[in-house]
């Protein structure tokens, strides 16, 4: 049996854009194995009192037993972070806001003028943010008794609403409603038969919670060129309620990904000042100061060599970077903080970005069709921010990224080279990362051991 991908699937991975790629693995297949089952998350440490599984022969009963003898889990409350705004009873008119869609034309949907929405508009500076309307969201308007303009409500989505009110001086106000929701833990399961998106869907996840799941491990693991059949991997999540309605996943609690026999474990830890980062169990970071790899899932088409044939010279030629084929517009992100040091065309490299990551590390980023909006030399890039799109510019056969990384200005094979690590948990944390985090992977664990018997 090979141990590497199928060639399919490398190939059809960097020919086609993510979206195609991942409808094309996403059919169903009777080889992945994968479990998934939910859990209340309580606040009292009291156990769960109910748990759905599904895919499974295990009983409600027994991973409740089982639960009962590792750990509690916890409950989040439902709250605001501004109390809604009291509407008077009325009828509202609402509009689904479409592509091409501008307030006036909603207002006048509504049965007001420009005057109407200029008068509201200038009530206060916050109200301007009405302006900015998105196709998807839902505009509402409410008349009072003699049809005049009384409130208007901007749902931006199920969680998030900007209600603007009139007041007795004939100004409106606004705020900002935001909700927060029930929050249940999840927990799934799978075995890579054939690849992490089809093992992912059959456990039960979304294409974004697999990217997730993905972008924890991205930093060890590449997902092109290390997995392997039989590798396996285990989380627990959010599922986000509201009124007892799934609206949407929330974030991946606890990991494990095994990957030819090395098991990778993650947790998510909320510091002190409020960032949230994933960790492994012992306080270290899961992200490095660099991303392994600057495109998603794309296929190498030609290594770091330094005795490669040109494609387009047909001569021995130094090939000191790593070429990923992808389709024409694919993202490329930045895999690392740093400063761009240049935005343009660079001879055969054609239309390239180089990042300076503090004195020691530098990246390249060569045949871009296209920057993203606001690169330019001078200007400060986050690790994971989109720096341009794929193109063919310069010297390149067809759509492709060339990525090169330099340390103190040699060129390096970046599929080897060690990363350094990004700031551990500091000292000082440590008991209240552990009081986070145990729980948490004991959890993790406990499900695991579950599925495990189960299966047998």
């Amino acid at each position: 049996m090979k141990n590497n991908f199928p060639k399919a699937h490398i190939l059809a991975a960097g020919s086609l854009s993510l979206t195609v790629t991942i409808a094309l693995l996403l059919s169903p297949s009777s080889d992945v194995e994968a479990n998934r089952t939910s859990i209340p998350l309580q606040i009292d440490g009291k156990n769960p009192t109910e748990i759905h599984s599904t895919q499974t022969e295990l009983t409600t009963a027994e991973i409740v037993s089982n639960i009962e003898q590792h750990s509690g889990t916890q409950r989040s409350q439902v709250d605001s972070t501004h109390s809604a705004t009291t509407i008077p009873p009325a009828s509202w008119d609402s509009f689904q806001v479409k592509n091409g869609d501008t307030l006036s034309t909603l207002f006048k949907k509504a049965g007001f003028n420009d005057r109407v929405m200029y008068k509201v508009i200038a009530g206060h500076k916050s109200n301007k943010k009405l302006a900015s309307i998105y196709p998807g969201e839902t505009l509402s308007f409410s008349k009072d008794d003699n049809g005049e303009l009384n409130s208007i409500k901007l749902q931006r989505s199920r969680l998030e609403s900007f209600v603007l009110s009139a007041q007795d001086d004939g100004k409106f106000t606004s705020e900002t409603v935001t909700l927060k929701p029930d929050v249940q833990l999840a927990y799934a399961e799978g075995r890579i038969d054939s690849s992490l998106f089809l093992a992912g869907q059959k456990a039960g996840l979304k294409q974004s919670m697999i990217m997730e799941l993905a972008n924890i491990f991205g930093w060890d693991i590449d997902f092109i060129l290390d997995i392997r059949n039989g590798d396996s991997f285990s989380l627990i999540y959010e599922e986000l309620f509201i009124d007892g309605e799934k609206i949407n996943n929330g974030k991946i609690i606890a990991a494990t990904f095994t990957n030819q026999g090395n098991e990778l474990k993650a947790v998510l830890y909320k510091d002190k000042k409020g960032v949230q980062n994933y960790f492994t169990p012992d306080g270290h970071s899961m992200r490095k100061a660099f991303l392994r790899t600057p495109i998603d899932f794309a296929r190498i088409s030609s290594h770091f060599n330094l005795r490669r044939k040109h494609p387009v010279l047909h001569t021995i030629r130094a090939h000191k970077g790593t070429d990923y084929a992808a389709g024409r517009g694919t993202p490329i992100k930045a895999t690392g903080d740093g400063k761009v040091v240049h935005a343009g065309r660079k001879g055969g490299y054609g239309k390239a970005v180089v990042i300076q990551h503090g004195q020691k590390f530098s990246t390249l980023y060569a045949h871009m069709s296209k920057y993203a909006k606001g690169v330019k030399s001078g200007s400060r890039v986050k690790q994971g921010q989109i720096i341009g799109y794929v193109g063919s510019t310069g010297l390149a056969s067809g759509p492709h990224l060339h990525y090169e990384f330099k340390v103190n200005g040699v060129q390096k094979n970046s599929i080897k080279v060690k990363l350094p690590h990004a700031t551990p948990v500091h000292k000082n944390e440590m008991p209240e990362f552990k009081k986070q985090t145990e729980l948490y992977l004991s959890q993790l664990e406990t499900f695991s051991q579950s599925f495990r018997l189960a299966a047998k």
